[in-house]
């Protein structure tokens, strides 16, 4: 199965309105964001480099795996949802991201409603990459 990872990068704008926010993290080696079950504390940003997403099956199998690339939100389909991470995702080393708390990305999605309509259409578009890849299959 293949996602196109185009669908979780994000508009500038609301790429630049997070990293405000942000906490700048700087990957020497292969970073660990989070994994699959767990519940989100917040959102990472994906500046520059590159992060691989996966999916494993109730029994270890690697299920899916994919490279996003500079622009991505990780981990948003969790913190919007408030539910547990569906995926794990690892920066890779080299890579520049970010972090914004839940409590800072929920401020500023309640103080700026057109951005929030821009974080579902981000959304959107991973639900319509998955449709497209379950089909594939």
């Amino acid at each position: 199965m293949q996602l196109d990872s185009s669908a979780f990068v994000a508009d500038p704008e609301v790429v630049q309105a997070l990293a405000q926010r942000a906490t700048p993290l700087d990957c020497k080696e292969d970073l660990i964001l989070f994994r699959q079950g767990e519940m989100p504390s917040g959102l990472y940003i994906l500046q520059s480099g590159e992060a691989t997403l996966s999916m494993d099956s109730g029994a270890g199998d690697v299920v899916l795996s994919f490279q996003t690339t500079a622009g991505s939100l990780l981990g948003l389909p969790g913190l919007v949802g408030n539910c547990p991470y569906s995926l794990g995702a690892v920066a890779r080393a080299g890579a520049r991201l970010s972090f914004i708390t839940r409590d800072d990305f929920t401020s500023i999605m309640q103080a700026n409603p057109m951005l929030s309509l821009k974080i579902l259409q981000i959304l959107a578009a991973e639900v319509h990459s998955a449709r497209r890849a379950i089909c594939s299959v």
